[in-house]
């Protein structure tokens, strides 16, 4: 049964004082142990055997509770200086339960059942730390779900709980649970503008998937029948906010990548280091079936070689010494992916070395498209770059990336939703503009027939033609790319997008930023 009906349905009114020792007993790591007591009977003998039903169904749900945690974890390789984010794996095409949704009843029905009160009037520290953990797992799961109002909330009783626990205990680990707050606090305010309610309330808007949210398909227009079936995210930028080593960007790539109401399993690697990333790219090769396409996204600092002659690549190993040639060993090459393009591939780059696959060579002739971020940013934009990259925030929130580079910290909630109205027209031009071109490479239209594929690509269309007008973007090195390369007449150079990107400034009164000219102006 359901974590919510394990706590919320029992047959009791309460739980007793038994079976408030026994979860007590699984909360604080005994379980598996055969601690005997005084009488040398086993802390299982002491359950009543009419609750054991109970106490298996608690374990069982715990353990998968923690599957969810697996890829988030600050995992040390050995002889490393550094360290590196774990690269999340996620099948998308699955219909299995909802572990996110399941971990968050189970954490919400502790939560409810008050089963960590008792633990602030024990002196064990020990104790306090479980508490502490189910603090900080709990509000990972509200992130990924984006429950941001109780995010808030249990931030606030989190707080608390470490003030309470240092005051309480000298411990060694107070400036680390100090360091928690810190990063999740950051992590909640990294968004470059909110949405406002009349009321001056901040807005939860949701960016994930929705029906009615990607431009239909004309009605025999033929595309590609591939399926976006995996996902392959990994993040490494240096002094990005994180929480729980999911950085900004990897956060908004992956909800980016979900359906509303969620609908996803993910699967991690225990790897750390590049070998994991190669593993699971594999593994995700092998296993898809036909008509299947793996994505790999990767938000990486570049490296760029010493030596003519050598292939650039992201730096997606240790973080220390970036300009040794022991970490240029360590980066990801284009070249890397090759053996991997003998089925549908999508890549997106993010990184100040993208253009590194911008000659990408697909030696086996299946569909193969990489989305390129821009590798130089004017100084206004790169002083926000660890609050994420602009590139991934536009494919996650198209308005909230117009917004951040228009320099807007806020935007009224009437204005935001007749913004987003306006952009659904703008992305359904985009998306005949895309499938009506004469010139653009097939590849494209392959990849065009699923909902997530088709929406990235328009939304990195509609980033190209809005940098490409802004008064800042002067260099060309500013302005995203692709492989194959798209038609820009046809695309990001069109007329009626710069056209339609000039009202979308009108509209949030920013229009003395762009150029309001032709392309000839600039």
């Amino acid at each position: 049964r359901s974590c919510s009906g394990l706590f919320c349905t029992h047959p009791r009114q309460g739980a007793s004082p038994r079976f408030f020792t026994t979860i007590l007993i699984l909360l604080f790591g005994c379980r598996g142990e055969k601690g005997t007591g005084p009488s040398g009977r086993s802390a299982e003998d002491d359950i009543p055997l009419g609750e054991r039903k109970t106490v298996t169904d608690f374990c069982y749900l715990l353990d998968k509770s923690k599957q969810l945690f697996n890829g988030l974890r600050y995992v040390q390789h050995p002889g490393l200086k550094g360290s590196i984010t774990g690269p999340l794996y996620f099948h998308l095409r699955t219909s299995e339960t909802s572990y996110l949704n399941e971990a968050f009843s189970f954490y919400s029905a502790i939560r409810q059942r008050s089963y960590y009160y008792q633990v602030n009037k024990e002196d064990r520290p020990e104790l306090v730390v479980k508490k502490l953990r189910y603090y900080a797992r709990y509000i990972v799961v509200c992130l990924l779900l984006n429950k941001m109002d109780l995010v808030k909330v249990l931030v606030k009783e989190l707080s608390e709980e470490i003030e309470d626990y240092t005051q309480r205990f000298n411990t060694e680990d107070q400036l680390e649970w100090n360091l928690v707050l810190q990063e999740v606090a950051a992590f909640i305010e990294a968004d470059p503008a909110v949405v406002l309610n009349d009321n001056n309330s901040v807005l939860v808007t949701s960016n994930r998937l929705q029906d009615g949210s990607v431009p239909p398909l004309e009605q025999g227009m033929v595309v590609g029948q591939l399926v976006l079936a995996d996902a392959l995210i990994v993040g490494n930028c240096n002094n990005q906010v994180k929480f729980s080593e999911l950085t900004v960007d990897m956060f908004r790539m992956l909800q980016a990548l979900e359906r509303e109401p969620v609908n996803l399993a993910t699967q991690t690697s225990k790897q750390a280091t590049l070998v994991g990333f190669w593993l699971n790219v594999f593994t995700g090769k092998q296993e898809l079936p036909a008509n299947s396409v793996l994505l790999v996204y990767l938000s990486a600092t570049g490296v760029f070689p010493r030596c003519t002659g050598e292939s650039d690549g992201d730096w997606t190993g240790s973080r220390s010494e970036p300009g040794s040639d022991a970490c240029f060993c360590r980066s990801l090459h284009p070249g890397d992916l090759f053996p991997f393009t003998r089925k549908p591939l999508f890549i997106i780059v993010d990184s100040s070395n993208s253009t590194a696959y911008k000659n990408f060579s697909n030696l086996f002739g299946q569909p193969l498209v990489c989305l390129l971020s821009p590798t130089v940013y004017p100084k206004s934009v790169q002083d926000q770059s660890q609050r994420g990259s602009l590139f991934t925030l536009f494919l996650y929130s198209p308005l909230l990336g117009f917004s951040s580079v228009c320099g807007l910290s806020s935007v009224r909630r009437g204005l935001w939703e007749r913004a987003q109205d306006f952009l659904r027209k703008v992305f359904r031009d985009i998306g005949q503009m895309l499938t009506r071109s004469r010139s653009i490479d097939q590849a494209f239209l392959q990849f065009f027939g699923d909902e997530f594929l088709r929406l990235l690509l328009i939304r990195f269309v509609f980033c190209s033609a809005a940098l490409r007008l802004h008064k800042l973007f002067r260099e060309s090195r500013s302005f995203p790319e692709s492989y194959p390369e798209l038609p820009k007449q046809d695309t990001v150079e069109s007329g009626l997008l710069q056209k339609q990107v000039l009202e979308l400034a009108a509209m949030l009164d920013v229009q003395s930023l762009f150029w309001d000219d032709s392309l000839e102006s600039y």
